[in-house]
C-alpha cells in the first residue's frame, strides 16, 4: 500500500487516503508519540501505514506485552496509552493487559485489526469475537464498519478513556475498511473536559462530621492519582493534620516523610494504619473502594467510624459502604473546599505518631544472606526522588509497598487489582521509555518474570534504560506462605527449584546481567543498577522460606495482625 499523493483532494479539499492511513494520521493528529504492537494479518494495513509516519512504533514479543507497556506509559503521563495487534490471537493476547488497565482505571486504546466485514461471523481465519469478549473488561468497545468513520472513532476513543473515570477503550478494525479509500475529515476539536463539583451541601455535611470528630483518619485510594489530587490531598493532609493512611494504588500520594503519614492499611499493611483505621470514629474514604485487600473482613472495617466517601465515579459511594456523607465531584476541589477549620485531636495524632514509631519494620536480620525487605529500602533510598518502579505480582509486591519510598503515586507502578504476573518488565519498559532520565526499576520475582521473559529481546533490541531486579527465592513465594499458614503446610505445585540461571539467560538476550547472594553484595550491585545506562539484570538469591509481614488473615479483620 503506497501512500497517496498529498495533492489528491476530493472535492471538499479533504485529502483522499486509505482507512489504515486515517489510523495513523489521527493518531499522530491527537498527539500520540508511541505506540505498542505486534503485527499479523488482519492489522498488517496500519502496519504498512506507520512507515514513514512520526509515530514510534515499539514491537514487543508478545502482545500481552504490548498492552502492559501502553498501560504504564498511561499510568505515568495520564494520557491513554495506545497498542494494537492483529485479529484472533494477537487480539486475545491483549485481553489480560486491557483487564488490568480496566481493574486500575488506566485510559488505554486498544486497536485490532478484525477478518473484512463479508467474513465476519462465520469462523473465519483468525477471527475472534473480540468486540464481545472484551467487553465485561472496557469502559467501551467499537467495531468501524466503514473507513470514513475511522477518525471520529478514534477520536471518540481517546476522549471516552481518558474523561471521568478512566479506562481502556477497544477499537476493532474490520481489514476491508482499513484497506478501502476513504476522504480524511480530522473532525472537530476535542472540547475542554468540565470539571464535576460536589454540592456545598454535601461539602457542609463532611466538614460537620470532620469537625466533631476525635479519631479521624484519611483513606487515601487511587482515584487521588487518577484526579490529579495529589497537591491537593497534601495540602488537606498539612492543613488539618489528620492521620492518613493509604491503599496499594495510593501509594506517593502523601509525602513519605509526611509525620501523619501511617502506610498502607490492609491485608499487608502497617500495623500503625490498620490501628488507626480500626480505631477512627471518622473515616474520609478519598478516591478508594473499600477493596477486600484493604479492609479485610468488611463488617468489621473501621467499625466506630463515621463515612465520609469522596469520588468522580457515583458508582463507588455506598457500594461496599454505607456513608454518612457523600461528595460527589472532583478530589481535586473538593478538597481544596473541604476547610474545617481547627481540629481537637492532638492526642490521637500523638498516639497515632507513636505507633508509627512503634511498630517501625526493623531491617536488623540475622544471617549474612539478602534480605529483601532491606535491599528495597536501600535501593529506592539510594534512587532518591527520580525512583520509579513497574512491579510484578507476589512477595516482592508487598515488599515494595511496605519498604520502598516513593515520592509520586504515578512512580508506583504496580498491578493492583487484577494482579497480573507478568507485568512488571512490560510494564519496565514502557515507563522507561517514557522517562529514560529516571531511575526505572522492574521488581521481579522468578515466576513472574517468567511469565514475559521473551521481552528481554525487547529491552535489548531498543536499548531501553531499564534496571531489572530480580528476587529468586525458587518458588512462588506468596502462594507458598499461604500454604505454610493457611493449608497445613501441604505444599503443592510452588517448588520452582528447576529455575534457569536467570543471568546467563538475560545475556543470551544480549542484556547485561549478574548475579549476588550474599547482603555484603548489596550496596555494589544497587550502585551497578543504578549507573546502568541500558537494560540491566541483577539476579539476587534470597531465602525461599523469608515471609511478608504483617498479614490479617483471609477471612479476618485488620484487628487480627499476624506477626513474624
Amino acid at each position: 500500500m503506497t501512500a497517496l499523493p498529498a495533492a489528491e483532494l476530493d472535492a471538499h479539499s479533504r485529502p483522499l487516503m486509505t482507512g489504515a492511513q486515517a489510523v495513523v494520521r489521527t493518531l499522530e493528529d491527537l498527539g500520540v508519540r508511541r505506540i505498542f504492537g505486534y503485527p499479523g494479518g488482519a492489522i498488517m494495513p496500519v502496519y504498512d501505514a506507520l512507515v514513514g509516519s512520526k509515530l514510534e512504533h515499539i514491537l514487543v514479543r508478545h502482545e500481552q506485552a504490548a498492552s502492559f507497556a501502553a498501560d504504564a506509559q498511561a499510568r505515568l503521563t495520564g494520557k491513554a496509552g495506545v497498542c494494537l495487534a492483529t485479529s484472533g490471537p494477537g487480539a486475545t493476547n491483549l485481553l489480560t493487559g486491557i483487564a488490568n488497565a480496566y481493574m486500575d482505571s488506566v485510559p488505554m486504546v486498544i486497536l485490532t485489526g478484525q477478518v473484512p466485514s463479508t467474513l465476519m461471523g462465520t469462523d473465519a481465519f483468525q477471527e475472534v469475537d473480540v468486540f464481545g469478549m472484551s467487553l465485561p473488561v472496557v469502559k467501551h468497545s467499537m467495531i468501524v464498519r466503514h473507513a470514513e468513520d475511522i477518525p471520529a472513532t478514534i477520536r471518540e476513543a481517546f476522549e471516552i478513556a481518558e474523561e471521568g473515570r478512566p479506562g481502556p477503550v477497544l477499537v476493532d478494525l474490520p481489514k476491508d475498511t482499513l484497506q478501502a479509500n476513504m476522504a480524511f475529515d480530522s473532525g472537530e476539536a476535542d472540547a475542554a473536559p468540565t470539571v464535576t463539583r460536589a454540592d456545598a451541601d454535601s461539602i457542609e455535611a463532611a466538614m460537620s462530621l470532620i469537625q466533631a470528630a476525635r479519631r479521624p483518619v484519611l483513606y487515601m485510594g487511587g482515584g487521588i492519582a487518577l484526579g490529579e489530587a495529589v497537591d491537593a490531598v497534601r495540602d488537606f493532609m498539612a492543613r488539618t493534620g489528620i492521620p492518613t493512611v493509604a491503599t496499594l494504588k495510593a501509594i506517593g500520594c502523601a509525602h513519605p516523610d509526611a509525620q501523619n503519614y501511617l502506610g498502607m492499611l490492609g491485608m499487608h499493611g502497617t500495623r500503625a494504619a490498620n490501628m488507626a483505621v480500626q480505631e477512627s470514629d471518622l473515616l474520609i474514604c478519598c478516591g478508594a473502594r473499600f477493596d477486600d485487600r484493604a479492609t479485610g473482613k468488611p463488617d468489621q472495617f473501621a467499625p466506630h467510624a463515621r463515612i465520609i466517601h469522596m469520588d468522580l465515579d457515583h458508582a463507588e459511594i455506598g457500594k461496599l459502604r454505607g456513608v454518612d456523607a457523600a461528595i460527589r465531584g472532583d478530589l481535586q476541589d473538593a478538597l481544596a473546599r473541604l476547610d474545617a477549620g481547627y481540629l481537637s485531636i492532638d492526642s490521637w495524632r500523638s498516639l497515632c505518631r507513636g505507633r508509627k514509631k512503634e511498630f517501625a519494620f526493623s531491617y536488623d536480620a540475622p544471617g549474612s544472606g539478602i534480605y529483601a525487605p532491606g535491599l528495597l529500602k536501600e535501593l529506592s533510598e539510594t534512587a532518591g526522588d527520580d525512583f520509579i518502579a513497574a512491579c510484578d505480582v507476589g512477595q516482592h509486591q508487598m515488599w515494595v509497598a511496605q519498604h520502598c519510598r516513593f515520592a509520586r503515586p504515578e512512580n508506583h507502578l504496580t498491578s493492583a487489582g487484577l494482579g497480573a504476573m507478568g507485568y512488571g518488565l512490560p510494564a519496565g519498559i514502557g515507563a522507561a521509555l517514557e522517562r529514560p532520565d529516571s531511575k526505572v526499576v522492574t521488581i521481579t520475582g522468578d515466576g513472574s518474570i517468567m511469565m514475559n521473559i521473551q521481552e528481554l529481546a525487547t529491552a535489548r533490541r531498543y536499548g531501553v534504560p531499564i534496571r531489572i531486579l530480580l528476587l529468586d527465592n525458587a518458588s512462588l513465594g506468596l502462594v507458598r506462605q499461604w500454604q505454610e499458614l493457611f493449608f497445613d503446610q501441604n505444599f503443592s505445585e510452588i517448588d520452582l527449584y528447576d529455575n534457569p540461571d536467570f543471568a546467563e539467560v538475560a545475556r543470551a538476550f544480549g542484556v547485561e546481567a549478574f548475579t549476588i547472594h550474599s547482603r555484603d553484595e548489596v550496596p555494589g550491585a544497587i550502585q551497578r543498577l543504578l549507573n546502568a545506562t541500558g537494560p540491566i539484570l541483577a539476579h539476587c538469591l534470597i531465602d525461599p522460606r523469608e515471609n511478608v509481614w504483617p498479614l490479617v488473615p483471609p477471612g479476618k479483620s485488620n484487628a487480627e495482625m499476624m506477626e513474624d
